[in-house]
């Protein structure tokens, strides 16, 4: 069995896209996905199936989520090592780090969108585009940045979802329990 890690874009944030976790765990493994785990209630989600299609099983998430709830819910699969990988790389001081938020790419960058990024800088924010990852720091914190996740978006013209350092590493402790 392989495990993975998805992540659902814009549910149960600021009220829309509601989906009760236990019945998000129910459809995962209705759909046949094994020892199904969420984490917090925006989409992350931890199971273990026999598929190695990672756009196949984003698929079948996907249309799960439209089926049962209505909801057109991006997804993005990721495997343990990818997720421990982006924290590795994280090109921030360690106290930083701690404090950065992780902008998950749906697709690859190119060269030109990651040179594009380059020419935009905000006082107290500093991120960084690696491989797959935006990476983000913010000394006035998340809320208050304008590299967020919409800037990102419009900037780049790729589909993306964030999560903070917390997050990231909790998830990667639940897949050694």
């Amino acid at each position: 069995m392989n495990t993975y890690l998805a992540f659902l874009r814009g549910i149960n944030v600021g009220g829309h896209n509601k989906i009760p976790m236990q019945e998000l765990r129910d459809l995962l493994n209705q759909i046949g996905f094994k020892d199904v785990k969420t984490y917090i209630q925006t989409g992350n989600i931890i199971f273990k199936t026999s598929s190695t299609d990672r756009n196949l099983l984003a698929s079948k998430i996907k249309n799960g989520i439209y089926n049962q709830f209505g909801f057109d819910i991006p997804v993005l699969i990721k495997t343990p090592t990818q997720i421990i990988s982006i924290l590795e790389k994280c090109p921030f001081t360690e106290e930083e780090k701690l404090k950065s938020y992780f902008a998950l790419l749906y697709d690859k960058a190119t060269i030109q969108q990651i040179q594009s990024l380059k020419s935009y800088s905000f006082p107290d924010e500093k991120f960084q585009l690696i491989d797959d990852c935006i990476y983000l720091y913010s000394s006035i914190g998340y809320g208050k940045s304008k590299a967020n996740n919409n800037f990102f978006e419009k900037k780049i013209k790729i589909k993306l979802t964030t999560r903070n350092y917390n997050t990231l590493n909790k998830l990667v402790k639940l897949l050694e329990d």
